[in-house]
């Protein structure tokens, strides 16, 4: 039986670093990072393609488009893809794809490390093996995140931990699978594909992320609204808005089939999502005006998906309503 052939897209990140006097850069390029892992011959055959060399701090939608792009140009090519990224904005590249690739019959799987692959402690070799034994299961298909020896849905996945190997953790969803040596022991199954591979080739950068804070003033909110169309908002708690920025929200947005801005209201809170409807603080905005909520979605998938939704048809609120609660690579259960 012949083996299965592999994509590796570098990206550069931790995993591709050297020390240098200024710090941590990623200089290794894609056959010197997989020269450190001969032994991934014997799993399968593999190419490498390098998009890039950079922090993953400067990643942006920008690549994101050119990953998905680079497997749309490859698909038929290889059995499978392995992304290897820097962790720092890892989980916003994973839900990004997650939209930009739907229904993909193969693994898209992302991965790093802690540490450089040429330190002589690292969790990058654990890591890219890890990723190869998830990408030749039969059962993978889709974007995923393996790391630390588990495998997250690439819109469940978040960094939660800035040093340990165990970093990202999945939000609000079990781990798909974990990896046991030469062993995928699966706990949740992705159901087939509903029809071929669809590519997205577009994304609107003008979603902003707006951290409430007690006190917060309402000045700021017509500057938001005049350069972006989508505020995503992070509540406390539940959710809900201070009764202080209530009118500069409805100011802001305006009706939708003039302004096309659109509110999506989320929580701080990590696990266990929001709802407005709980409080009378949620339900006042209501009242109010038409938003949508994130409900138990990750800030990375709610920001990545409005980016994917924004460079659509604008359509009415009912319908930007159903495409954002259609659930996409298991990044909701509410709708």
């Amino acid at each position: 039986m012949s083996k299965k052939k592999i994509l590796f897209i570098t990206t550069g990140g931790t995993i591709a670093s050297v020390r240098t006097a200024q710090g941590l850069r990623p200089v290794l390029s894609s056959g010197e990072l997989l020269a450190h892992m001969p032994a991934l011959a014997q799993l399968c055959q593999f190419d490498t393609l390098a998009l890039c060399s950079i922090d993953s701090t400067d990643m942006g939608p920008a690549h994101w488009l050119d990953m998905a792009r680079a497997i749309e140009e490859n698909y038929s090519r290889y059995d499978g893809f392995i992304l290897c990224h820097g962790t720092d904005t890892l989980a916003y590249t994973a839900a990004a794809l997650s939209y930009l690739v739907q229904d993909a019959a193969k693994p898209i799987i992302l991965t790093g490390a802690q540490q450089p692959i040429s330190n002589e402690i690292t969790d990058a070799k654990k890591n890219l093996w890890d990723s190869v034994i998830c990408a030749l299961d039969a059962g993978s298909r889709g974007v995923m995140v393996v790391f630390g020896g588990v495998v997250i849905a690439g819109t469940r996945a978040k960094k939660n931990k800035t040093i340990s190997y165990d970093a990202f953790a999945s939000v609000n969803f079990p781990h798909l699978a974990q990896v046991q040596g030469d062993r995928l022991v699966r706990y949740i199954e992705t159901p087939p594909p509903a029809g071929p591979v669809r590519f997205s080739h577009a994304l609107d950068e003008r979603v902003f992320l707006l951290k409430l804070t007690p006190g917060m003033r309402p000045g700021l909110l017509a500057e938001i609204f005049r350069l972006y169309d989508c505020v995503i908002v992070e509540s406390f708690g539940a959710g809900g808005l201070p009764q202080s920025l209530v009118e500069g929200f409805a100011r802001g947005l305006g009706r939708y089939e003039d302004t096309h801005k659109v509110l999506i209201l989320t929580t701080q809170v990590t696990y266990e999502g929001s709802d407005a409807g709980i409080y009378e603080v949620g339900r006042r905005v209501k009242d109010r005006f038409d938003f949508l909520e994130a409900h138990d979605m990750t800030i990375e998938a709610a920001v990545t998906k409005s980016m994917w939704l924004l460079a659509q048809p604008a359509g009415s609120f009912a319908e930007l309503q159903r495409r954002f609660y259609r659930q996409v690579n298991f990044d909701t259960f509410y709708h």
